[in-house]
């Protein structure tokens, strides 16, 4: 192999590494994606600083002292947010979460034809048979809180009568509503 047949491969890897080189700084000018200058939307920390974590979560209600008064209305207006996931019409469909009708008194992770993840799986079998007032209201308090490892992705209600609100509501999506929760079995909720 002469010389010249040499500065021709060794001419074409140049020309093909700077054109390689070229498009790659070209690339990254064209479609730079600088982070904005204020962000969209601020999340909460879980404990703000300086702060212990009980001052910082939720204050636990006991629900059943609120739910008997609750706003179904509200209640309803409030789960229009949980409806991108759940439905809660009867015989309705699964969507990312399972159906919500008769979801107060139902055991947990049952709902047929759903596929619970293996953390709520596992919650189901952990003495937790039923879902009551009490247990709809800690979970979506703090879904990740309360069962460890859910897919379920909403950040929670802190707000007590909101909480409150949806859990009445829940009740009412049923052919046989779980009776409301009697008040002196809260002293210790």
């Amino acid at each position: 192999m002469d010389s010249f047949e040499i500065n021709k491969i060794l001419g074409a890897l140049l020309g093909a590494a700077f054109v390689v080189f070229t498009i790659s700084l070209l690339s990254d000018a064209i479609f730079a994606n600088p982070p904005p200058r204020t962000p969209g939307y601020i999340l909460k920390s879980a404990a703000p600083t300086g702060q212990s974590a009980a001052a910082a979560g939720p204050q636990r209600v006991a629900i059943s002292a609120l739910v008997p008064s609750a706003d179904t209305a509200k209640g309803e207006a409030i789960f229009k947010r949980c409806q991108a996931c759940h439905d809660g019409t009867k015989d309705g469909p699964n969507k990312v979460g399972p159906n919500l009708w008769g979801v107060i008194g139902r055991a947990v992770a049952s709902h047929p034809g759903f596929n619970y993840s293996p953390a709520m799986k596992a919650f189901s079998m952990d003495g937790k048979a039923h879902w009551d007032y009490h247990m709809v209201s800690d979970f979506i308090t703090s879904p990740r809180d309360y069962v460890k490892g859910t897919l379920m992705t909403f950040a929670g209600l802190p707000d007590a009568n909101d909480r409150a609100n949806i859990v009445a509501f829940l009740r009412t999506l049923s052919d046989d509503p779980l009776p409301l929760p009697r008040q002196a079995s809260a002293a210790g909720k």
